[in-house]
């Protein structure tokens, strides 16, 4: 079926229109959710994300394996400016298997003398397991993030809720999935990286989902 681009637009926004009608927290907004009120005429500065790139990247690997990739971060901090683009988003995945603060200072120095901002980073976590050794160890590796993206001067880390785990409930998963991001969160204060809830399926698939997290996350200005 061939759509052309007045129909496709047209049948956008009455679909969004749609969704918005069923649901007045997403006309009104969550408390901890609202967007920035700034000075001055709106300020949109385009990136791009690595996740682009996915197939090309060694993922986590030695620097043999990354220097046999189609890409790696330095090439794409080079595309990125060569697209004349505002920013880059270095995701954590494509970094090496070993990170040190010098490699990371590499990047803020790489991107800096190109003229771009690193918008932020991403990693994949997951804060539905239940209390043990592996909700410790995804507690310990947000936390160990929001140090990189302070090194690079990264303002953000998108990071995941998670899923359900098989034989537990969703409410469940949920409440110890706000408990994890508030716990990133007090640490991330005090470091000025802003944690950004991603809706990437598990219990972050539906809006109404997203919210039930976002309304139960302690009120704070570095989570959005």
């Amino acid at each position: 079926m061939n759509l052309s681009r007045r129909t496709w637009m047209t049948s956008s926004a009455a679909a969004a229109v749609a969704v918005l009608s069923t649901d007045s927290r997403i006309v009104t907004g969550a408390t901890v959710a609202d967007p920035v009120k700034r000075p001055g005429a709106p300020l949109l500065k385009l990136s791009l994300a690595g996740y682009s790139f996915n197939r090309m990247f060694a993922k986590r690997g030695t620097p043999d394996e990354i220097a046999k990739a189609e890409m790696s971060l330095e090439k794409f901090i080079d595309y990125c400016a060569a697209q004349g683009l505002g920013a880059t988003e270095l995701t954590g995945y494509y970094f090496p298997k070993v990170i040190t603060t010098e490699y990371l200072l590499s990047l803020r120095a790489q991107t800096h003398r190109l003229g771009l901002s690193i918008s932020g980073t991403a990693i994949g976590n997951d804060f539905c397991l239940a209390e043990g050794d592996a909700r410790q160890k995804q507690l310990a590796e947000c936390r160990e993030w929001i140090d990189y993206a302070a090194i690079m001067g990264a303002p953000a880390i998108r990071i995941f809720a998670g899923k359900t785990p098989k034989d537990d409930s969703e409410d469940a998963a949920i409440e110890r999935c706000v408990a994890g991001i508030n716990e990133c969160l007090k640490y991330a204060a005090t470091k000025g990286v802003f944690l950004a809830l991603e809706n990437h399926g598990g219990i972050t698939a539906t809006p109404e989902q997203m919210f039930r997290i976002i309304e139960q996350v302690d009120a704070s200005p570095w989570f959005g």
